[in-house]
């Protein structure tokens, strides 16, 4: 507790002046007890209390001694204020108390909780009233004084709505006549932010690459990435950005080389609430690369094929030899030629248990394909781009149609209504899988809905946009982006808002699936729906100046693949989960060697 006292403030017994006790206690730079303990050791002598580390048994006796005294004067009184930080969740309440000993009434006292300097004052309480003039503005309307503790000496100012500004030190000033006194207290404020948001990047640095992101946190937070076993594992960078909030946002990476780690945790940790999120990942092993067994094999080939050419070399420089001498060489190198093919043949026995694998897993694959969320450009390898246009006799009059027939947008943008405002598509699906996709414009601050409607359901008055009157739609209304199920409506959380929409119909499967081709990500899917006669593509627009375009670009693919493995390629594409990236390619044919020369050959 930091004390100061006017001119006109009594000594009292052996204490010294304010001015010299002021400058004692701002010399230490320890708790408020421990200023409370330097004061009473100044005015009751106790010398060895002076120290920077107060020892708590000698402060215990030196305030029962100063308890005891009865010399204190009825005029002077001393405050006090928590010891320890105030802590305040973000948008929460903080309420900063103070009281006073001896205890006595405050209620004709004048109090002051300001923040750095005197004028910065965050409230004033005098004649029994609040002083608002003398109050910052950003206090105005955010504080209140708390008077029911006032007759046992206490009382505390309550700060609302708490921002992130409001941290730091704050002073308690209470005044009788000329004496006052003061007290020092802090206050934290802290936010516990999102759970942290983990995704496998890719292969780096000869492992996989694990991103973590979180936000919304105060003060910065502390990130650590952990093993199965609670061991903490060393992240490969870590950066923070801050926003106009003061909110901490964090990022990390790691990159895990141990392809028998199994799970990873990302967990953020708020050191002044005490607060913990976490986040685990699973990392399946064929996402770590892996040598391929056909090197070894290639660098054996290659390294017998140099010695057999620099054989056939030595044996046309050396012609002058003997016959025997030839015939000796060519021992020799009959000798390399068994052993190469000794070589080969294991490698040819490896290859077909490689095979057997391959074959085992891909099956594997193909069976589990169409029930994982693909993005969008490896789903698309397995489906037929679908030529869709607009149907004007069944657009609503109120919808504009373009001369190509692949745009719909409002006659009339400035109308506010509230209708069945939609319109079908001409070409019809019944078999196979297709996808087309749609271009929003303004889709972000409109409502709307775009899906898959089927032929024999009634469209007249109000319908309900859901599976079981067949439709399979998703869209955006003023409150977010939904999918439009039989129970109601199932809210999306996107990364991104959609430019752009693709729409995915596997009709033998009943698959219908949405993604944002904005980033290639999922958006939502319908699986097992029950199809029975013809799908039309549907749009429909809610309110809003929004327009539906067809696009009839191809969509791009993400990696060159050459002719002679992309029937591999995409055998094996069909078997990735979310985000996998695993490609099982083929061995090449194996070189023959080279014959030997017939003129070198025995009689």
């Amino acid at each position: 507790m930091l004390a100061s006292a006017d001119n006109g403030k009594a000594e009292n017994g052996n204490c010294e002046s304010l001015a010299n006790l002021t400058s004692i206690a701002t010399s230490y730079s320890g708790s408020i007890a421990e200023h409370t303990a330097l004061k009473l050791a100044v005015c009751l002598g106790c010398e060895e209390l002076r120290r920077p580390v107060l020892a708590e048994a000698h402060f215990d006796s030196c305030v029962l001694s100063f308890l005891s005294a009865t010399s204190v004067s009825t005029d002077e009184f001393q405050v006090f204020g928590p010891s320890d930080p105030i802590v305040a969740e973000l948008g929460g309440e903080a309420t900063l108390p103070c009281s006073l000993f001896p205890v006595m009434s405050v209620e004709n006292m004048e109090l002051r909780w300001y923040r750095t300097r005197f004028s910065e004052a965050i409230f004033v309480y005098r004649n029994q009233q609040e002083q608002k003039k003398e109050q910052m503005a950003e206090y105005l309307g955010r504080t209140s004084l708390v008077k029911d503790q006032f007759h046992q000496g206490k009382a505390a100012v309550r700060i609302h709505k708490v921002w992130i500004s409001d941290s730091g030190k704050y002073v308690c000033f209470f005044k009788r006549g000329l004496f006052y006194e003061e007290a020092i207290l802090e206050l934290k404020v802290a936010v516990v932010g999102s759970v942290p948001e983990v995704h496998i990047k890719g292969p780096e640095d000869g492992g996989v690459c694990v991103v973590c992101m979180t936000s919304g946190w105060y003060p910065k937070p502390q990130v650590q990435w952990r093993d199965s076993r609670g061991e903490r594992l060393p992240a490969s960078s870590e950066n923070h950005t801050e926003d106009d909030e003061g909110l901490f946002s964090m990022k990390t990476t790691l990159v895990v080389r141990d392809s028998s780690l199994g799970n990873v945790t990302c967990s953020t940790f708020n050191p002044i609430l005490g607060q913990e999120k976490a986040m685990g990942m699973f990392i399946p092993e064929p996402f770590f690369p892996q040598a391929s067994p056909w090197m070894p094999a290639f660098a054996v080939s290659v390294t017998m094929m140099g010695l057999l050419v620099l054989g056939s070399c030595c044996l046309f420089r050396r012609e002058h030899l003997s016959k025997l001498q030839l015939w000796q060489e060519w021992e020799n190198l009959q000798y390399e030629q068994e052993s190469f093919q000794k070589t080969k043949e294991a490698a040819l026995k490896t290859t077909s248990i490689l095979q057997e694998e391959l074959d085992r897993r891909k099956a594997a694959y193909r069976a589990a394909w169409r029930k994982a969320q693909l993005y969008a450009d490896w789903r698309k390898e397995h489906f037929q781009a679908w030529s869709v246009t607009l149907d004007p006799d069944s657009a609503h009059p109120i919808l504009a149609i373009s001369q190509d027939r692949m745009s719909v947008t409002w006659k009339d943008t400035t109308m506010c209504l509230d209708g069945l405002y939609c319109v079908l598509g001409t070409e019809g699906i019944s078999s196979g899988r297709c996808y087309w996709e749609v271009k929003i414009q303004n889709g972000d601050s409109s409502t709307w809905t775009l899906g898959v409607w089927r032929e024999d359901v009634e469209k007249q008055g109000w319908y309900s946009e859901c599976p079981k009157r067949g439709f399979w739609t998703v869209g955006r209304s003023s409150s977010g982006y939904w999918a439009y199920i039989d129970r109601g409506r199932a809210s999306l959380s996107l990364r991104q808002a959609p430019q752009s929409v693709g729409v995915f119909v596997d009709y033998s499967e009943g698959d219908i699936s949405f993604y944002n081709m904005s980033d290639m990500s999922h958006i939502f899917s319908f699986h097992e729906a029950s199809f029975s006669g013809t799908l039309f593509p549907y749009f429909r627009l809610k309110s809003g100046d929004v327009s539906m375009i067809l696009s009839s670009e191809e969509f791009p693919v993400p990696i060159s693949i050459l002719p002679s493995l992309k029937e591999s390629l995409c055998s094996q594409r069909e078997g990735l989960t979310l985000d996998s990236r695993v490609v099982d390619s083929l061995p090449e044919e194996e070189s023959q060697l080279l014959p030997l020369p017939s003129d070198i050959l025995p009689p």
